[in-house]
């Protein structure tokens, strides 16, 4: 079951990859294989920093609290994500000020294309960073709060990066299809799904 879990959390954690590989997809916007393998070394390496540090809480508080916090936790996040993504059907047009240049990864992942920054229709490795550390930066919560119910590290971190490489290129694939309207419109629902299941689990 530990495995399921920890297979659950990969899939659950990776779907804005999936989605980012829709949008570049539909645009026509390639993603190089060292871009994508850069990807998902940086979300396996958020996701053990973000485990570690729910694992160092976990140890200061009793054994069942920790479980039952980080429970409740990812029933929250579980069912905020599936709250917003009925309310906003998922996309929402991030608007940015013309006074404020910043890109943050709200804006980022929600305009995928941003990071192409030199509009070659190509995403190099240089340009794969920004989006990496945003897709990262975006479920370190949910990795701390999992790895507070007991979830292994090890194998969570390496379905991490298998599923971030393979849910990019497959959502990638989907792009140029009908079926990436469906599927980038869902993605997000069947996530907050799984992260709430996984919350009920772990209490």
């Amino acid at each position: 079951m530990c495995l399921l879990a920890s297979l659950l959390f990969a899939v659950s954690a990776n779907v804005d990859n999936f989605s980012v590989g829709i949008s570049y997809g539909i645009k026509k916007i390639r993603i190089g294989y060292l871009s994508n393998l850069l990807i998902a070394a940086i979300s396996a390496l958020g996701t053990f920093i973000s485990m570690y540090a729910g694992m160092i809480i976990s140890r200061t508080i009793p054994l069942n609290v920790s479980n039952a916090l980080g429970g409740l936790i990812l029933l929250i996040l579980g069912l905020w994500q599936i709250i917003e993504s009925l309310v906003n059907s998922y996309i929402i047009k991030a608007k940015t000020s013309s006074k404020d240049n910043k890109i943050t990864c709200e804006v980022l992942l929600n305009n995928p294309e941003i990071a192409d920054i030199d509009k070659s229709g190509y995403i190099d490795v240089k340009e794969s960073i920004s989006l990496a550390f945003a897709l990262t930066i975006n479920n370190f919560g949910l990795g701390i709060s999992t790895s507070m119910t007991g979830i292994e590290i090890v194998p969570t971190v390496a379905f991490t990066f298998l599923f971030s490489i393979f849910m990019l290129f497959t959502g990638y694939l989907l792009g140029e299809r009908y079926l990436s309207k469906i599927a980038g419109k869902y993605a997000p629902l069947a996530s907050g799904v799984i992260i709430f299941a996984l919350g009920i689990h772990s209490l």
